[in-house]
């Protein structure tokens, strides 16, 4: 679903936008995508070295959860520095991706009988 929405906000972008938006949203749909796909990763390594302390977990995900934030703001920084469009298709990127991510949650959550 987020390579839709990507796609529909490139072709926006494309057309109402400079061009370096659009390919800044690209490139933060890619850094969104990163950021999860490193989490999952992390989060089964984890899980999969069996008996540790909370503290332990917490600490361990925590650094690496502020690692890889602490990159991906430092490029859309960088970018919005360097380039105004591209930092700002960037950032929308990184958006787009959180509003399709939290909307796919809701779906899950709501199907599963809401909130108790």
């Amino acid at each position: 679903m987020a390579i839709v929405i990507g796609g529909i906000g490139f072709a926006v972008a494309v057309a109402f936008f400079p061009p370096l938006s659009a390919l800044g949203e690209l490139i933060g749909l890619g850094l969104a995508f990163f950021n999860f796909r490193i989490f999952v990763r992390h989060t089964t390594k984890v899980q999969l070295r069996g008996e540790q302390s909370t503290k332990a977990m917490r600490r361990q995900l925590g650094s690496n959860t502020l690692s890889r934030l602490t990159l991906i703001t430092l490029v859309a920084l960088g970018a919005l520095l360097l380039n105004g469009p591209l930092g700002i298709g960037i950032v929308a990127g990184l958006v787009l991706y959180q509003i399709v991510f939290v909307m796919n949650v809701l779906r899950v959550v709501l199907g599963q009988g809401g909130i108790q």
